[in-house]
């Protein structure tokens, strides 16, 4: 697989594909294994999960309806929600969100993966998957990564892909339980001519395991 991975998918339904790495879209169907994960992630996870502001909850309520709302803004191309599965496992989620069309042609970026596959390639290579189908079917020109300072996890993901910071954010989103400051980082289609699998895996940092 060479530059764009996704040439030749549809904008939306889209499985992607490197080495023992998949990106398939989120299925009601996943409601017990997606809780199972969630649940034996919950104290490496909850940190950085969103909030509702005056709930507090930041997990959905009913898996059921989260997959039927995901699947709803991403057949009116509003969004693009993967699991990530390694080896045939769910591991994690990306999603592209917020996506504008119009004279922005943007979205933003959300990732997560289990503490037990954490550091061994699987979240760079989700994400830059996404971006490169985000960038050539779906033909956007930016996306964008909201990160926590503390996060240092998901700050090595964009550090590791190169994306740009741009600076931060004061109480950007309300996360366990606060609104919280977030660094920006970003790329558009132009900074990554080759793709950015293609840039990953030009690091030397990109074997999966």
């Amino acid at each position: 697989m060479t530059g764009d991975p996704s040439a030749g998918q549809p904008v939306w339904p889209a499985t992607l594909r490197e080495g023992p790495v998949r990106l398939r879209p989120i299925r009601r169907s996943d409601q017990r294994a997606w809780s199972a994960l969630r649940d034996a992630n919950i104290d490496w996870l909850s940190p950085w999960d969103a909030t509702l502001p005056r709930g507090g909850e930041s997990r959905p309520p009913n898996f059921g309806a989260y997959a039927r709302q995901s699947l709803r803004l991403a057949r009116h191309g509003q969004m693009f929600p993967w699991m990530i599965e390694y080896q045939g496992v769910l591991v994690g989620q990306v999603s592209v969100n917020s996506i504008t069309r119009g004279a922005v042609q943007s979205g933003t970026v959300g990732y997560w993966v289990g503490k037990n596959v954490a550091g061994r390639g699987i979240a760079p290579t989700a994400v830059a998957l996404a971006f490169d189908h985000a960038m050539g079917a779906a033909q956007l020109h930016r996306l964008e990564i909201a990160i926590r300072p503390e996060n240092r996890p998901s700050l090595r993901v964009a550090e590791k892909l190169g994306f740009r910071e741009e600076g931060s954010r004061l109480r950007y989103l309300h996360v366990d339980g606060q609104w919280r400051n977030h660094r920006i980082f970003a790329l558009t289609r132009e900074e990554v001519p080759e793709g950015l699998l293609a840039r990953w895996r030009a690091t030397g940092l990109s074997r999966i395991g």
